[in-house]
């Protein structure tokens, strides 16, 4: 999976924004009211594929993204790692653009592009002057309509994907934990529970039927977004989309497998020694209640509660207070997105290392006497206040990210999943309406200890300090 570390550049978008496009003359709106606005034209062509338009005049640049919804959820069984395997596939060039093209497009234009492949789904993306869209456009639509996969491209591509394995995640220290060790604890259905990074022999298994039935299965219009936010004219821009991308052929929808789980109702615990480990590792995860529901809202402010920043619940015991560990990381979906851009079970986790004088007994139990604290006693009216601050300034932050791609990413998600991108401009709306009363209902059944699993490290690094049990 890439991670792209991208350069920033600030969309000017403070909080006190009304809309992204609103002319300069335009007059603020009184505090009480001012909220996201973020003006889009959404429609989708008669081949399934959904399009989102999002305009401003913030920079004469535009970002383009293709998110297909497939993730690696639900790739195929005995097949791990495929889908983004598949991800690295579609860079090595088109029918009517060879390898290299489409990079150096990109590139000459002084734009940057990635790809990523996350739970739900694979995306791809660009940064680049306006000038360039239409052969952008160009370019996403022969890539979707007709991608090079041979026996050439699929061995290159197993060996680079191999080498991520061994590299970024057999040789690490703490390896898969907890990013992929928690969910396989925590959930029971298999396309939850398995290895998504991927097993080398499965990977290697793939074959070029394999990858072409796969691209036959989700690859298609039906199963996608198209974004392009940014310095564009919206009825350019749509006859352009609509001159590319409309004649790929149209495919009936996916039908997506099962992904459900049971409620968890016993706690789960699992450890193991990583000979790479300088130090213990404790992480805990809890299933979480089903998206856009109020609970769902709920769960989100209680993660800035207990583990978001220095002034949460977590922080201040573990850290502060005990020296427990030195630093605390977490959130819904927090180690590959955020708590927005997934469809499906998800975990609410934390994790952190520590040092080897305090047992995993003795942090649950310092973990415990957080988690019971929001559980049994309603929060402050501040403190939830403080929460909705949070989370409001991290939304905002998401997306006045670099190149307007935390902005597409929501647009995407919300019409891939919901068939709603306008769901962004209600997303402050949902948090707005939780009370102390639903933060205490929806911590009392999804943080019970019955809902959790933790999963510990133990190091086994040369010269490195055992704990205790």
């Amino acid at each position: 999976m890439e991670f792209l570390r991208m350069q920033k550049w600030s969309l000017a978008l403070a909080l006190a924004a009304t809309s992204l496009s609103a002319p300069a003359i335009a007059q603020p709106a009184p505090a009480a009211t001012q909220k996201l606005h973020v003006d889009m034209q959404y429609f989708t062509l008669p081949n399934g594929l959904k399009v989102v338009l999002a305009k401003d005049t913030i920079a004469p640049t535009v970002t383009i993204a293709v998110y297909y919804g497939i993730g690696f959820r639900v790739e195929p069984r005995e097949r791990t790692g495929f889908a983004h395997l598949f991800e690295h596939l579609m860079f090595q060039g088109s029918k009517h653009a060879p390898k290299g093209v489409f990079d150096k497009t990109v590139t000459n234009a002084g734009g940057i592009n990635n790809g990523s492949t996350r739970f739900d789904f694979t995306n791809y993306y660009e940064v680049l002057p306006s000038s360039a869209l239409d052969r952008m456009l160009w370019l996403e639509a022969d890539r979707m309509a007709n991608p090079v996969i041979d026996q050439a491209v699929l061995e290159n591509q197993q060996g680079v994907v191999g080498n991520e394995v061994k590299v970024n995640v057999l040789n690490q220290p703490y390896s898969t934990w907890p990013w992929i060790d928690l969910p396989m604890l925590a959930n029971t259905n298999w396309y939850n529970s398995h290895n998504f990074y991927g097993d080398l022999k499965e990977i290697e298994a793939a074959t070029v039927p394999d990858a072409k039935s796969f691209f036959e299965a989700f690859y298609r219009p039906s199963n996608a977004v198209l974004v392009v936010a940014g310095d564009l004219d919206y009825a350019a821009t749509r006859a352009a989309i609509e001159k590319y991308f409309a004649p790929i052929s149209k495919k009936p929808a996916v039908v997506q497998p099962d992904i459900s789980e049971p409620r968890q109702t016993a706690e789960k615990y699992k450890s193991r020694v990583d000979a790479l480990a300088p130090k213990p590792g404790y992480a805990a995860g809890y299933h979480v209640p089903e998206r856009l529901t109020p609970e769902w809202y709920a769960m989100g402010l209680i993660d800035q509660i207990l583990v978001q920043g220095d002034d949460s619940r977590l922080y201040t015991k573990l850290v502060q207070q005990t020296g427990i560990a030195g630093e605390i990381g977490g959130g819904i979906n927090g180690d590959l997105g955020n708590m927005f851009n997934y469809r499906g079970p998800m975990l609410w986790s934390f994790s952190f290392t520590h040092d080897p004088t305090h047992t995993p007994a003795q942090i649950t139990k310092a973990v415990d006497e957080v988690i019971e604290g929001i559980r049994a006693k309603p929060v402050t009216a501040v403190e939830l206040a403080r929460a909705k601050t949070k989370m409001r300034s991290d939304l905002y932050g998401e997306i006045d990210g670099g190149g307007r791609v935390g902005l597409v990413d929501l647009l995407a998600v919300h019409a891939l999943f919901d068939n709603d991108p306008q769901a962004i401009n209600r997303i402050e709306e949902g948090f707005a309406k939780v009370t102390p009363a639903l933060i205490q209902k929806t911590a009392q059944e999804y943080l019970r200890k019955t809902n959790r699993s933790v999963y510990v490290v133990e190091p086994g690094a040369k010269g490195a300090a055992q704990g205790g049990k």
